[in-house]
C-alpha cells in the first residue's frame, strides 16, 4: 500500500497550514493512533513512502519517531519520518492523517501570506518547527560544526518570512519581562532578537537587514533593544551595514546576556567603531561593560538567525544579509545562523544540555517518545 506523498495534491492546491485545523491535541491522538496501528502492520508488506523525486520509502518502526514540537514540553510531539539510510535526515511529518514531505509543509498558498508575519496559528507553529528544528537544525545547518537546534517554546515570539508561496525565513525574540528560563525568576530587561534564520537558496537578498529593521520597528518605543550574545562576526557585518544605513539606531542595539542589566550589555555600534580602529585592533581586551562571565550551556546554545546566532550552515550571504543565518559563535563572515536561546552547538549531534532539555546522540534518538 502506498502512503500519501504529496501533501497538496491531496489537499486539493493548498497545503498544510492553509488546511491544518481542529485541536491539537486530537491531531497528536490520531498520530498516536496510527503509529500504533503501523506497529501492529506485518513487516512483510509495510506500507512505502514516495519520496518527491520517485524513491520509495518503507513506512516501518526503525525509520519513523516522535519529537517534541515544544522545548520543554515533551507532551506535544510530532511524528517524523526519517531516511532509513541516514536517520538524522527527516522527509516527511505526520499530520491531519496523512505524511506531508518537509518541502511542503512550508509551503503555502494563500496569497495573504506575503512579507514577515508574525506565528499565531498551529499551523504556522508548524512551519516554525519545521524551518528551525528540521531544515536548520538538520538538513540545511548540519554541514558546519555539527550544530542543530532545540525546538522554540509553545508561546516563542517569532515571524515568518513568506516570499512567493514559500517560508524562506525567521527570526525569534524574547520579551521584556518573560523569564530567562525555566530554572530562574529572572526576567529579559528589553527585548532581545534571539534568533534567525535565512534558507540558503534565499540568502543574498537582504533578508538578514529587513528582518533587523522589523524588530527594531517593533519595539520604537524601547530605548534599548538587544541582540543574543555571543554575536557572530557574520551578524556584526549585518549590524555594521544596518547602523550605517539607520544610525538613528545606533544608541539602541545592544550584545546582551540575560537578563540584559547594563552590566550584562554591550553597545554594539560602538564596539563596531573600536574594533575596526587601529587602537582598536590593538587593544584586544576592550569591551563597553563588565568583563563578561562565561556563558552557560544553556545561553550559548546557538539557534538561527543571520548573525545572531551561532554558524551553523554553510551560509553564503553578501554582508548586508550574512547574519540572516548564522549563529552567535561565527567562524567567518559567511556563516549567518544565529542565535542563543533554543540551539545547541555540539560535535557529532551531542547535545549542551540546559534546565530541562532531552540529551542524546542523534536528534531522532534523544528526542524519541513512544506514546
Amino acid at each position: 500500500m502506498e502512503a500519501e506523498g504529496g501533501g497538496r495534491a491531496a489537499a486539493g492546491c493548498l497545503y498544510l497550514v492553509d488546511t491544518l485545523a481542529g485541536d491539537p491535541e486530537d491531531l497528536q491522538v490520531d498520530a498516536e493512533t496510527y503509529y500504533e496501528k503501523l506497529l501492529k502492520k506485518s513487516s512483510s508488506a509495510p506500507d512505502v513512502f514516495s519520496v518527491p523525486g520517485g524513491e520509495e520509502v518503507k513506512l516501518e518502526d526503525s525509520c519513523v519517531c516522535f519529537v517534541p514540537l515544544y522545548r520543554n514540553n515533551p507532551t506535544c510531539k510530532m511524528l517524523l519520518l526519517t531516511d532509513p539510510k541516514d536517520k538524522e535526515t527527516v522527509l516527511a511529518v505526520y499530520l491531519n492523517q496523512r505524511w506531508w514531505p518537509v518541502e511542503d509543509v512550508v509551503k503555502t498558498a494563500d496569497p495573504s501570506r506575503d512579507g514577515l508575519i508574525s506565528v499565531q496559528t498551529f499551523g504556522e507553529r508548524i512551519v516554525l518547527f519545521v524551518l528551525n528544528y528540521i531544515i536548520f537544525g538538520m538538513l540545511e545547518g548540519r554541514s558546519a560544526n555539527d550544530a542543530f537546534f532545540l525546538p522554540h517554546s509553545a508561546t516563542e515570539c517569532a515571524k515568518i518570512f513568506w516570499r512567493n508561496g514559500e517560508a524562506v525565513a525567521f527570526y525569534s525574540v524574547k520579551m521584556k519581562g518573560s523569564l530567562c528560563d525555566g530554572t530562574t525568576s529572572q526576567c529579559y530587561l528589553l527585548p532581545v532578537l534571539d534568533t534567525i534564520f535565512v534558507r540558503r537558496k534565499h540568502r543574498r537578498s537582504g533578508l538578514g537587514m529587513k528582518m533587523l529593521h522589523d524588530f527594531c520597528q517593533s519595539f520604537m518605543a524601547e530605548d534599548a533593544l538587544g541582540i543574543s550574545c555571543p554575536i557572530s562576526a557574520a551578524m556584526y557585518q549585518v549590524c555594521q551595514k544596518f547602523l550605517q544605513t539607520y544610525p538613528e539606531e545606533q544608541k539602541r542595539l545592544w550584545e546582551v546576556e540575560a537578563p540584559g542589566d547594563w552590566s550584562q550589555r554591550e553597545n554594539i555600534w560602538l564596539k563596531i567603531q573600536m574594533e575596526s580602529s587601529p587602537a582598536g585592533k590593538a587593544e584586544a581586551g576592550f569591551q563597553t561593560s563588565k568583563p563578561r562571565q562565561e556563558v552557560d550551556q544553556v545561553s550559548k546554545g546557538v539557534e538561527y538567525i543571520p548573525g545572531v546566532e551561532k554558524v551553523a550552515g554553510d551560509a553564503t550571504e553578501e554582508k548586508d544579509d550574512t547574519a540572516a543565518a548564522g549563529t552567535l559563535n561565527s567562524q567567518g563572515p559567511e556563516h549567518l545562523e544565529q542565535g542563543a536561546g533554543n540551539t545547541q552547538q555540539c560535535k557529532g549531534f551531542r547535545k549542551r544540555a540546559g534546565p530541562g532539555d532531552l540529551v542524546g546522540d542523534k536528534a531522532t534518538e534523544q528526542f524519541r517518545i513512544t506514546p
